[in-house]
């Protein structure tokens, strides 16, 4: 199979690694001269085999909305775009309806894995029609991590419901990251009794239940900098967050602790904490996301 990959950035260029180590062909398009494989989106188009397949891996909102708008104009009947960034769902309504009356499919795929994906397998959660998503499986099973397809990719729903159920999970993901984060400070705090904190998190890794991924990564990020003095408690958020408390304000569902772990990263931009040091440490493991150097 061939495929084109439309951004290649911290995600973008680690999932064309991994598409081609598990022999999927892809031709890659960035503005970048130094990460693209074509000089621009219709040399991609015309280097793909009909029925083509375009993932665009850009950022959400006014980019990912003028890429598709730019592929309207080059695709034809038959073809499939896939938006694999954190976009709204509402989004995705607007715009598998734009393509649609050219007979140009799309699926919505929210990605999960950060930059550990291209070694670990990326988490996915797909929508779109049952046909589609079957044809694309042979890129979906080179991206899941390795196993039991079920324990890393789902086939959600229709269009809309794979970047519903991503904004879910990472509004889950601020609260999780949160609960480390305080205890990380709570800890710090009793340094009378508290004399290793790093090696807590560490011998919570195995047989306990707070276990999982993040907390391996809170340890990583303790083992490179374990009083996180090298990074400032200053915390952006994406996007999801806030729409996950907005979807559960419209439906009636009461999300306290991620609406608290959204409010709290809100703090972290009037003044500095321990706790928002762990998280802005936890974003930077997974995600590569920048932080901010402790002055």
């Amino acid at each position: 199979m061939h495929i084109g990959l439309v951004g290649l950035g911290k995600m973008g260029a680690n999932m064309r690694t991994r598409l081609r180590n598990n022999g999927i062909e892809v031709t890659g398009f960035d503005r970048n001269p130094e990460l693209t494989d074509v000089a621009s989106l219709p040399e991609l188009v015309a280097a793909l085999p009909a029925p083509r397949t375009v993932w665009v891996m850009v950022p959400a909102g006014k980019i990912t909305d003028s890429v598709i708008t730019e592929l309207e104009g080059l695709l034809e009947e038959g073809d499939l775009v896939i938006d694999g960034g954190n976009s709204r769902f509402t989004d995705d309504f607007a715009h598998a309806a734009q393509l649609s009356p050219k007979g140009i499919d799309y699926i919505d795929a929210g990605v999960s894995g950060g930059v550990w994906g291209v070694e670990n397998g990326y988490g996915l959660m797909v929508g779109g029609s049952a046909e589609q998503v079957e044809r694309l499986m042979p890129v979906f099973d080179a991206l899941r991590p390795e196993g039991p397809r079920e324990e890393g990719f789902v086939h959600v729903g229709e269009v809309g419901a794979g970047h519903y159920a991503k904004m879910v999970h990472n509004g889950i993901e601020y609260a999780l990251m949160q609960a480390y984060a305080e205890g990380f400070e709570l800890l710090e705090t009793r340094k009378d009794i508290i004399k290793d904190v790093p090696g807590t998190f560490k011998a919570w890794q195995r047989g306990t239940v707070v276990r999982s991924w993040l907390l391996e990564l809170l340890v990583r990020a303790l083992d490179e900098d374990p009083k996180l003095k090298d990074i400032e408690g200053y915390v952006e958020d994406s996007g999801e967050g806030r729409w996950t408390i907005e979807e559960a304000i419209e439906n009636a569902v009461p999300v306290p602790t991620i609406s608290a772990s959204i409010f709290a990263r809100f703090v972290s931009r009037q003044d500095d904490s321990p706790a928002m040091k762990a998280v802005a440490a936890l974003r930077n493991q997974f995600g590569g996301h920048a932080v901010k150097p402790s002055e």
